[in-house]
Parts: structure tokens; sequence; C-alpha cells
């Protein structure tokens, strides 16, 4: 698309570090959207990238650009470039529906909604990845869940991504938007590839994510959705039987105690973490 010809609907910022496997399939799922390919722009940032990440994406996208150190650095310099006045931004292993940006369009066609909740379905081999999605897909609209498209003068406005956070970022932001006005969930959503379960991968992104739960929840003391984030029974219980979804959980259970035994891992890799770096400072 020549940007200079047309100015776009909306557009699509890809953050990216090494992504040659998972780009090219990102890539094509926005080549089947069901509105015309002039109406949106393609944009990826790339973080340094040392395999084909960059190749691919100057075949494929509308603009390439180059920021780090951190996926929240990418997202706001990648939207700062925007041309369109809606973004929807992605990780290269996401591929989304056809209709997607269609329907992200519809729903910015209300005034009040500033922001959308796009339904993620987890994808992979084996058994651990359809537990990862069984989780997932409770999570859709909750305070667990991050906007992925925004108005880009209201991100603009509210300084984007609060870059002094590595892993709440997405929920801080979230907070900050539903100030402004609605965030909406559309119905289409995206597939997020996260190809073979490892559990050591797994609990080391989400301890790497944690460090920054302290300043976070110091930012917003008192917030509702903050405490339900943090909250033992919310994130035990609460989120997996509220609005009749309690129907699915028990439905299946033998994707139910994994989902369990992945939780209980997750809050014990956080509770140790926190016990580490508290003996560290005692010492």
């Amino acid at each position: 698309m020549n940007i200079a010809e047309k100015q776009p609907l909306i557009s699509v910022v890809i953050t990216t570090k090494n992504e040659e496997r998972n780009l090219p399939d990102c890539l094509a799922a926005l080549g089947s959207q069901t509105i015309p390919r002039d109406s949106f722009e393609v944009i990826v940032v790339d973080n340094a990238s040392t395999d084909r990440t960059r190749e691919i994406a100057l075949a494929g996208a509308d603009l390439f650009l180059e920021k780090g150190p951190e996926r929240s650095a990418q997202r706001n310099f990648g939207i700062e470039s925007a041309h369109a006045p809606v973004v929807v931004y992605l990780d290269a292993d996401m591929r989304l529906g056809p209709r997607v940006l269609e329907e992200c369009l519809a729903a910015f066609e209300s005034p009040g909604v500033v922001g959308i909740y796009i339904p993620e379905e987890v994808v992979g081999s084996g058994y651990w990845i359809k537990v990862r999605n069984f989780e997932r897909s409770f999570y859709d609209a909750t305070p667990i869940d991050g906007i992925r498209g925004v108005r880009k003068e209201l991100f603009l406005k509210l300084g984007g991504f609060d870059l002094s956070l590595c892993g709440p970022e997405d929920w801080d932001l979230n907070i900050r938007m539903k100030e402004l006005g609605e965030l909406k969930l559309i119905a289409s959503g995206l597939k997020h590839d996260e190809g073979a379960f490892q559990w050591g991968r797994y609990l080391k992104k989400k301890k790497y994510y944690s460090a920054s739960f302290a300043a976070y929840k110091e930012k917003w003391p008192g917030n509702e959705d903050v405490r339900k984030q943090f909250s033992f029974c919310y994130r035990y219980f609460g989120v997996f039987l509220e609005n009749g979804k309690w129907k699915k959980l028990f439905s299946h259970p033998i994707l139910a105690v994994g989902m369990y035994v992945l939780r209980g891992a997750v809050g014990f890799a956080y509770i140790f973490g926190r016990r580490k770096i508290k003996n560290q400072e005692v010492y």
C-alpha cells in the first residue's frame, strides 16, 4: 500500500525480535482480512533481530521501524508512527481471524468506545497447550485481559504504555483507557501460537513479568481491577465461575485439573520470587 495515496482507516503494529518462524504467518493472516488491503497499513517494529525478521518484514509490511529495548517501547513507537486514527497491536506469534479488522472498525464507530479486546485462542502442540487455551478462554474482557486496539489520539494523550512497568503495562493501560470511555470485546478472535509448551520457559517468563507488580500496585492503590488481579479468590475461582462460566469449568474436568496445576506453579514461582528478593534486600 502506498500510504501517500490513501489514508488508512486502521494501522496494525507488530513487535518483533528474532521472529522469522512466526512473522510470515502473522503477515499472511493480515492478507486475508475482509476489508480492502489499502484500507489498513502494517507496521513492524523490530528490536535488533539477528535472523531473517528484517527481510521478511520489509517484504510484507508497509513500514519497518527499529526500536528497543522492550515491547512497550516498540509499541509506543509504532503507534506514534501510525497513519490511521485506530491502531491494533500484536505480537508476531499472533494471527488475526479474517474479520477482526472489520469488526474493530465497526466497534470504533461508536464514539464512546476507546479500546477493544480481541478474543484469544492459544494454539500449539500437546496437553499443556490445551490447558493454556482452556485457561485463556475465561479471561476475555475481564481484568486479567488486555486491550489490543486503541484510538491513537487518546493513546498518545495518555502517554502510551508506561515504560517503567514490564509485565503489567497492559493492565495499567486498561485502567487509564477505561477512565476515558468503554472497552469493548469484539466477536472475532486471534490465534496465539505458543508452539510446544515448555515449563521452564513459561515460568521464567511469568517470573520476569512479575518484577513490576509492586510498582504497579503502588501506582493504583484501591483500584478494583488491581484488587481482582492480585486476589487469590478471584484469580483461582472468581474469574472461572462468574457469569455462568462455571458450566464450562465443570464440563472439562481433565483440563480444569491441569489448569489448577499450572496456576499453582505460577503462584508458587511468584511467591518464591518475592521471598528471594526480600532475602536479598535483608542481606
